[in-house]
């Protein structure tokens, strides 16, 4: 399913995210954008580093590359400033539009971190809304975050896209890893919570462009981590899936139906 003559995009919510698939970014060398610069708390931008890395591979940067402060981006989801992410979306449909894009690539609907969460809503609609507008087929695939990126190799064979990485190819990524210093503990962590040969394999998960809701029942860890926060002090306010996420995810479904207008190539 792997081919170098696609045209592809990925698109995360964090720079060092693109670690997860680097041998993907490697093979395929797509237009790589992100939400957010990385800053989280430190308020240090990791966007060098991840140019680094796309630099090293000879990818290029999208239309959005980081524009808003990860503090940005949580207050925006908070106040239902949806505006931000429909305008993101909409620059994201036109370029697999006007570039023929024909595979995108982006983070999991894990429940993990909103923005992580909002990536994968803002994908969906972006990707919908070129379909509609070109006619044309745009492969909508995911990968996970959290765990071992191998967890889920019993998907039915035409809906992955899985790279076996040789030793070569394997270290050139644990070197890629571990020069991004800004992700130094979170390396760390990974490599020793899952075993060693985990991140050989890298696995993409074709998935709807509008993703299923959560059950009223299930709370996602961004909303028991902020309610400890909020607990502490640290957070004024928790992000809640049915009171912020799911509004977005519905503000961005709609504008992807309304369509963008472009003049279809034959």
């Amino acid at each position: 399913m792997l081919s170098t003559d696609q045209t592809t995009a990925l698109v995360i919510g964090h720079p060092g995210h693109e670690l997860r698939v680097f041998h993907w970014l490697e093979v395929t060398r797509p237009a790589v954008f992100v939400i957010t610069d990385g800053s989280g708390r430190s308020r240090l931008s990791r966007l060098p580093s991840t140019s680094r890395i796309l630099e090293q591979v000879g990818a290029a940067r999208g239309s959005f590359y980081g524009p808003v402060t990860d503090a940005a981006a949580y207050a925006a989801v908070l106040n239902h400033d949806f505006e931000l992410f429909i305008g993101l979306m909409r620059g994201l449909a036109r370029h697999l539009i006007e570039g023929r894009v024909t595979c995108v690539v982006g983070d999991a609907l894990e429940g993990y971190n909103p923005t992580h969460d909002v990536c994968r809503l803002l994908i969906g609609a972006a990707v919908e809304m070129a379909q509609q507008a070109s006619g044309r087929r745009v492969d909508n695939f995911e990968f996970l975050l959290t765990g071992s990126a191998d967890s889920d190799t019993n998907a039915v064979a035409d809906q992955v896209i899985r790279l076996d990485l040789d030793d070569d190819a394997f270290a050139r990524k644990m070197a890629a890893a571990r020069s991004y210093v800004e992700l130094e503990s979170e390396v760390n962590e990974a490599v020793t919570l899952n075993p060693a040969d985990a991140f050989r394999i890298e696995f993409l998960r074709r998935v709807p462009n509008r993703p299923q809701a959560f059950s009223p029942d299930h709370k996602p860890h961004y909303e028991r981590y902020g309610e400890g926060r909020v607990s502490s002090g640290y957070y004024h306010q928790v992000i809640r899936y049915r009171e912020h996420v799911l509004p977005l995810a519905e503000a961005l479904w709609r504008e992807a139906e309304t369509g963008l207008k472009v003049n279809r190539e034959p």
